[in-house]
């Protein structure tokens, strides 16, 4: 097996057990323990010792190494991502239905593309908060189907397109004839504990068939949460590989991206800051110590990027191209929408020389509107040198992803290079 193909297969073990935000963290803090990383409880004091030491929060995994030497004004290499998908968030009081079906009632979340979720078999995740405090998380398999509308009775669907009523037409089945069946007593059974032990839940739905690596030479990967967990899991594994570094290297894989980011464990938040200030202090650093080591310092924010789409090349910037498996993208925009600047690039391209990988320029068409990354909200929180970068998909925001095979690799070595400084 290739090293790439090993390296997705991981990927693909990290995706499947990670369909929430709450599952990648959780995940995520797995891995870093079980190679040698301390579980830190924020409610306490951080410690100075040099090692390795992982946090979560909610949705979001931070995770950091101190290494022998660090002094109060050490700089820090930092990568972020994030953990969550677009998709669909249970609502309250869920269970709805007409004409004999019974159906969940679901929120959307973030900016999905609604018609590659038509006709999945569909599970339910997330956590649940008891009445005693204690957090469980949970997974359904398959239980749920959003059915699309037969051609029969909608004879225009293939030349005027799906169209989708957000409220009306995104509602699962997921029984029919059973009034008697609540979704709350199948997630209680779920947890160990009874409806009435549930005082708060976040469960969200995913798309349960599995990844699959295929083409003539397993060239490609189809997945979910390709965007972004395939970024969360190269950080992850170039973090604990990376143990030879002169500087405090550490990975934010944050919650809530897909929605702006605002919120207590969002890159607009103050959960990076903290830990990083909270870092400064324990190594006994002022503040001005802390705002000399963030002057040093230098983020990588990988988040995935486009291909260009063969049907639609015209959607694309006709001179920057980028293909699967072609190398990770170094994602650039003029008004900002991505942080890279000149110095950024250089940085991001010295890494990829000494890592010995490929990379792409990505820009958008100046017809088509550009998305955005948690990096411009790094680099104006934190006032830290940003680069944007990630591996190209197709049908990304799809419930099925599509990513090439060696690229994931070549980022993973490429944010090694990079949290190794050299």
């Amino acid at each position: 097996m290739s090293a790439s193909l090993e390296h997705v297969r991981d990927l693909v073990d990290f995706v499947t057990e990670s369909p929430t935000s709450f599952h990648a963290a959780a995940e995520g803090s797995r891995r870093l323990v079980a190679a040698g990383f301390t579980e830190v409880d924020e409610r306490v004091g951080f410690v100075a010792a040099p090692g390795a030491y992982v946090l979560v929060r909610d949705g979001a995994v931070l995770a950091w190494r101190i290494p022998a030497g660090a002094g109060p004004g050490t700089p820090y290499r930092i990568v972020g991502a994030h953990t969550d998908s677009p998709g669909f968030v249970l609502k309250p009081r869920p269970d709805v239905g007409t004409a004999g079906w019974q159906q969940l009632g679901m929120e959307i979340y973030g900016g999905p593309l609604l018609n590659s979720w038509l006709d999945r078999e569909l599970g339910l995740a997330g956590r649940v908060i008891l009445t005693s405090g204690e957090q469980r998380l949970v997974r359904t398999g398959a239980i749920m189907r959003i059915p699309q509308l037969a051609i029969h009775l909608d004879r225009s669907a293939n030349e005027e397109g799906v169209k989708l009523d957000r409220q009306l037409h995104t509602a699962p089945v997921w029984s029919v004839n059973r009034p008697d069946l609540t979704i709350m007593e199948q997630i209680a059974l779920l947890a160990g504990c009874e409806v009435a032990d549930i005082d708060g839940s976040d469960l969200s739905a995913y798309a349960t068939t599995p990844p699959e690596v295929f083409g003539p030479t397993d060239e490609f990967l189809a997945s979910g949460r390709l965007d972004n967990l395939s970024s969360v899991h190269a950080a992850l594994t170039a973090l604990i590989a990376t143990t030879d570094s002169d500087l405090i290297t550490v990975i934010a894989a944050f919650d809530h991206e897909e929605i702006g980011s605002e919120s207590r464990t969002g890159a607009a938040g103050p959960i990076l800051a903290d830990v990083l200030s909270r870092i400064s202090g324990a190594l006994g650093g002022s503040p001005e110590d802390h705002q000399r080591a963030l002057a040093g310092s230098v983020c990588l924010s990988a988040d995935t990027g486009h291909a260009v789409h063969p049907n639609y090349a015209q959607r694309h910037d006709p001179a920057n191209r980028p293909l699967l498996n072609g190398g990770p993208l170094l994602k650039i925009n003029a008004n900002q929408r991505y942080a890279t600047d000149a110095v950024g690039a250089a940085l991001w391209r010295k890494a990829c020389r000494e890592a010995g990988v490929a990379t792409q320029e990505f820009v958008s068409n100046n017809a088509v509107p550009c998305g955005s990354t948690i990096g411009p909200l790094t680099a104006t929180r934190l006032g830290i040198r940003t680069v944007d970068v990630g591996i190209p998909l197709l049908s990304m925001h799809s419930a099925r992803e599509l990513a090439g095979v060696a690229d994931p690799l070549a980022l993973s070595r490429a944010i090694g290079v990079f949290l190794a400084a050299v």
